[in-house]
């Protein structure tokens, strides 16, 4: 049997899901629905097949997210290879890049490919479609699940069902059609043979470079080069910027699934299973709503929320209390910076409030006040003219890069644990309930020696205090000026 490696792609940025979901922290990583993130649901959702040889999961992600998903994989106790994207190219480069890390050894390993933002609650019926789609994999067939509906969805697109294949529950791929319109999506529905297409693939790693070289060479030469001028580090694999860039960007789909329907005999056959396991892409509010439990008046409630008289509403309260009085259908999301309101019929148009935010230059579409590091966080808790006040905390043994500041000082106190400090050209200790002041100018590190997480509060003054006011001299975690 072929070994299987689930490649989870983790790209977009969920700006439907804002606040919750921002672009530098999307929803991949937040935990939606139970403990777990959507991505840490995801890897975790092939444990328990101990009939298949699984391999190492590969994570194919933007290489701005690199240190909180090797961080989130860690505190799974997951080992994983992180291939990292300097810029987007949608899901065919994804997984040409996933193909070629899987190959690497001189292996051919089946790739079970996932997005990392959907949701999945059976995983045992998702599992033994799994095994039905490893058998045609393994004999050269490109396997896609497609989601039995349940409504006239005008949000996915869909695959048309030829003929079954063989006495399982496998079915030939007739066509793919776009996203229709409402009426179009109830004859789907009404007619039978029309599935979402769910986004979940499966094939050999030969299998997809044979489809992409043909369908799209460009693709696959602009993937090579960056893959063959690319290196290690630790567990992450870069690929070359420069040649990644000259990269067309395309889907799976458009690349080459469509092609396969062609029944070109170039091309290797395609397939798809229907899959009934509680699939959602969590594609906005409405549609977390719809997967979320909820109690007898179909309300959801997260985090400190008081409700009176409310139906069919989702409230989530991330820092404070949250009263509903006499509301329906509605979604009410608060964070530390901000609140939305909508009604559970509009959330689709949440995303036009986030390009709003990006035309005036605010930093709310783009960052949550608490911005995770690969040392730590902080959270901006307070600022003005002329100041910011932080609260940071750095995880033990962690370190701050070496680094210089032009417009601010800084002044630190230490709340908890101990801090190792370099100021200049000297290095000293700083306590809990002790302080010290870095100078404008003056190169600084901040480093956590104990064994339990420094946490301190930052006090910067000066004429500009943006983020992109550093210079870094030395940075063991390899970042540059803005990363």
């Amino acid at each position: 049997m072929q070994s299987l490696i689930p490649v989870v792609l983790s790209g977009g940025s969920g700006t439907r899901l804002w606040p919750l979901s921002r672009e530098k922290y999307p929803k991949q990583l937040l935990p939606l629905i139970g403990n777990d993130s959507l991505l840490q649901a995801t890897v975790r959702r092939m444990e328990g097949m101990t009939d298949v040889q699984l391999g190492v999961p590969l994570v194919v992600c933007n290489e701005e997210y690199r240190f909180v998903i090797a961080e989130q994989l860690r505190l799974m106790e997951t080992k994983g290879s992180i291939v990292l994207e300097p810029v987007g190219r949608n899901t065919a480069p994804a997984l040409t890049l996933a193909a070629l890390a899987a190959v690497r050894s001189g292996d051919d390993p089946v790739l079970l490919v996932m997005p990392a933002d959907h949701v999945i609650s059976d995983i045992a019926t998702f599992q033994a479609a799994v095994r039905q789609g490893m058998i045609l994999a393994e004999e050269g067939v490109v396997v896609t699940f497609g989601i039995t509906p349940d409504s006239p969805e005008t949000g996915y697109g869909y695959i048309q069902a030829g003929e079954r294949i063989g006495a399982g529950e496998a079915r030939n791929i007739a066509r793919f059609v776009e996203k229709p319109d409402r009426p179009t999506a109830q004859a789907y529905l009404d007619e039978g043979s029309y599935f979402w297409n769910s986004g979940l693939f499966m094939m050999r790693a030969s299998v997809w470079l044979s489809a992409i070289g043909f369908c799209r060479p460009d693709i696959l030469s602009a993937c090579r080069a960056a893959w063959d001028r690319g290196s290690a580090d630790g567990d992450f694999l870069r690929v070359d910027k420069e040649a990644f860039m000259r990269c067309p960007s395309d889907s799976i789909d458009y690349a080459v699934m469509e092609r396969i329907t062609t029944n070109d005999i170039r091309l290797p056959k395609g397939a798809f299973i229907p899959l009934s396991a509680g699939w959602s892409d969590v594609g906005a509010w409405d549609s977390l709503w719809q997967v979320l439990p909820k109690d007898h008046e179909g309300n959801v409630t997260q985090g400190d929320v008081l409700l009176h008289d409310c139906r069919d509403t989702l409230v989530m309260a991330g820092h404070r209390l949250v009263a509903c009085v006499g509301i329906s259908n509605m979604v009410v999301v608060e964070t530390p910076d901000a609140i939305l309101v909508s009604h559970m019929s509009n959330t689709q148009h949440v995303k036009k409030i986030v390009d709003s935010l990006k035309r005036e230059g605010r930093p709310e579409g783009e960052l949550h006040r608490k911005v995770f590091r690969p040392w730590g966080w902080y959270d901006s808790v307070d600022s003005g003219e002329r100041f910011q006040v932080k609260r940071i905390v750095v995880k033990p043994g962690a370190a701050l890069s070496l680094q210089m500041h032009h417009h601010r000082a800084e002044h630190w106190i230490v709340v908890r644990g101990t801090a190792q400090v370099t100021r200049g050209d000297t290095s000293y200790l700083v306590s809990e309930n002790e302080s010290t002041f870095i100078p404008l100018g003056t190169r600084h590190r901040l480093e956590n020696p104990g064994c339990v997480p420094l946490e301190m509060i930052e006090v910067q003054s000066g004429s500009y205090l943006g983020e992109d006011d550093i210079v870094r001299f030395e940075d063991v975690y390899g970042r540059s000026n803005l990363a």
